[in-house]
């Protein structure tokens, strides 16, 4: 008989189970392959009269535990406690990270709809591998070869040696330019204290020197230099990128092509600056994209779990999201208004004090900044009436937080259990 055809009994707590050896044998490791060895019967208890190895363990779990090794897909017993399963199959020494999405589900009580669950698997290949398989076409020429090399060191960082410096490198002159940038805000500030200044003194001065913007020369040729930079990466990322459109889906890849522009227009505009200083404060402004540049750190970095499941979590509670905004935004303008004509009909012509705003924007700054619990204080309630309604707006803000954070917290409750189990799931599969 042929070793593929030999059968093994299997007495499990009283019930027989007959398969073949290569079937014990789909999982080398563990305890069911072991039964396959020849010193197998001196190990275990096997009865050589029925030719069988007997386990007092439970048959119900056994019988999906065959199929595993069956199917390659392991299920479990609909009314199964965690605990006796995880005993189970700790005994057949089979990790639980094997069961399937499904069962999974099942036996955590999990709301998860199983499309939720699949998620994580269609997210694991990552926008960058995504690029790079679509460089497998049948032709093969020079760009066909060298695209997904020069692909994976600049998009790559962990790929190769060359790809681990390149980061370094783009890390320095990101560093670089954010320093540049905080320094370059001291000349944009003392400007616009002079600038202020002049504007009070205008009455009793008469010097006819009007402060103008200058920035050190020095900073805009440090900071030409890191675009310089940053312009060759992006060129060469942009042009050996296999799918165009999706680049510039990439928030980051927008990122680095806005930070382009500020030095540039700036060269251009030199002489005019001076003339409509207004106009440096507006690039100085438009240079905050060189901080959103930090987030390209994260590449260097694995992406904490903590932060992914942030993302889907507000992916998926969208809807409860913009639900939550519309009604903060009636809270704002009912009480806002409330609180205007409150404080107006409540003021009596005896009234000597202050009154704390002018219009009724103000009052719905009032009321966002008392819903949401912040309180500035630079708005408080004269009156009686305006009294009242302050604390209704308080009560109400507080309550609609509060309905809203369950909400939040069970849904990241629950992508953060499938998250956890996944990585069991990719740490088992590299060992």
């Amino acid at each position: 008989m042929e070793v593929s055809k030999e059968k093994i009994i299997l007495n499990i707590g009283g019930v027989r189970y007959e398969t073949y050896r290569s079937t014990l044998q789909t999982f080398p490791g563990t305890k069911l392959c072991n039964l396959t060895e020849p010193d197998a019967p001196s190990i275990y208890d096997y009865d050589p009269t029925t030719k069988e190895f007997f386990f007092d363990r439970s048959a119900e779990v056994f019988s999906y535990v065959l199929n595993y090794y069956r199917t390659k897909h392991f299920h479990c017993p609909v009314n199964t406690c965690r605990s006796v399963l995880e005993e189970e199959l700790a005994f057949w020494e089979i990790q639980e990270t094997q069961l399937s999405s499904c069962c999974w589900l099942k036996l955590n009580n999990e709301e998860v709809q199983p499309e939720e669950f699949n998620i994580w698997d269609e997210n694991e290949q990552t926008d960058d591998e995504c690029l790079i398989v679509q460089t497998e076409r049948s032709n093969s020429n020079w760009r066909t070869r060298w695209q997904p090399k020069i692909w994976s060191i600049f998009e790559k960082p962990f790929s190769s040696f060359s790809a681990k410096c390149l980061a370094f490198v783009s890390l320095l002159f990101i560093v670089g330019i954010v320093i540049i940038f905080c320094e370059e805000t001291k000349a944009q500030f003392e400007f616009f204290t002079a600038n202020f200044t002049s504007v009070g003194s205008s009455e009793v001065s008469h010097d006819n020197h009007e402060p103008f913007y200058h920035q050190a020369a020095y900073l805009l040729h440090l900071e030409l230099f890191c675009v310089l930079w940053f312009t060759f990466e992006f060129s060469v990322r942009f042009c050996f990128c296999p799918a165009k459109k999706l680049f510039f889906k990439n928030p980051l890849n927008v990122v680095d092509f806005l930070s382009l522009f500020p030095v540039y227009i700036e060269l251009f505009v030199a002489q005019k600056i001076q003339r409509m200083p207004s106009l440096g404060l507006w690039l100085g402004f438009v240079r905050v994209v060189y901080l959103l540049k930090l987030l390209k750190i994260s590449k260097l970095i694995e992406t904490p779990v903590i932060l992914r499941v942030l993302c889907y979590t507000l992916k998926s509670i969208l809807r409860e999201i913009c639900i939550l905004l519309m009604i903060l935004a009636f809270e704002t303008l009912f009480f806002g208004s409330l609180f205007f004509y409150g404080e107006l009909l409540g003021i009596h012509p005896p009234f000597t004090g202050e009154v704390h705003f002018t219009d009724i924007l103000m009052c719905f700054s009032w009321a966002l900044i008392t819903l949401t619990a912040v309180g500035y204080g630079d708005i408080v309630p004269v009156t009686a009436a305006g009294q009242v309604i302050a604390a209704l707006a308080a009560v109400f803000g507080m309550l609609t937080m509060i309905i809203s954070i369950p909400i939040f917290l069970v849904k990241f409750k629950s992508y953060y259990d499938v998250a956890i189990f996944k990585q069991k799931v990719k740490g088992s599969k590299k060992h």
